[in-house]
């Protein structure tokens, strides 16, 4: 059975870090394209960052360049997400997807297995 499941999220003040967790089980995740996506309350989900098949080719969103960076732990069948400088627009539930035929592309409407989501709050 096919699984992900995010870890790492919390409640940290502006400027600070943390590292989300996307531990897939159940496959073999290097075969497929992973992303993080975030909702925050009131808005559309949003691609935050993105990692292609055998980690290839990365993407970010804008708003996160420079501060966020995605890799894959290939040993550990898990994909890190690293968030450096948060700030309260970080705010989110964020969310690990999974798809075999996605290529370089951060739409979360292409990406078919997903995890349940934590919960990231920055604040002062």
């Amino acid at each position: 059975q096919l699984q992900l499941v995010e870890s790492g999220g919390g409640l940290v003040q502006p400027g600070e870090s943390l590292r989300l967790s996307c531990a897939a089980s159940g496959f073999n995740s290097d075969y497929y394209a992973i992303g993080w996506f975030r909702q925050a309350p009131g808005k559309e989900r949003e691609g935050v960052s993105c990692i292609s098949v055998h980690g290839k080719t990365t993407n970010y969103a804008d708003s996160v360049k420079g501060r966020f960076t995605i890799w894959r732990d290939v040993a550990k069948n898990t994909v890190y997400l690293q968030m450096n400088s948060l700030k309260p627009e970080d705010t989110a539930v964020y969310y690990c997807a999974a798809d075999p035929t996605v290529g370089n592309n951060c739409q979360d409407y292409e990406y078919e297995y997903w995890g349940q989501g934590t919960q990231v709050t920055v604040s002062s």
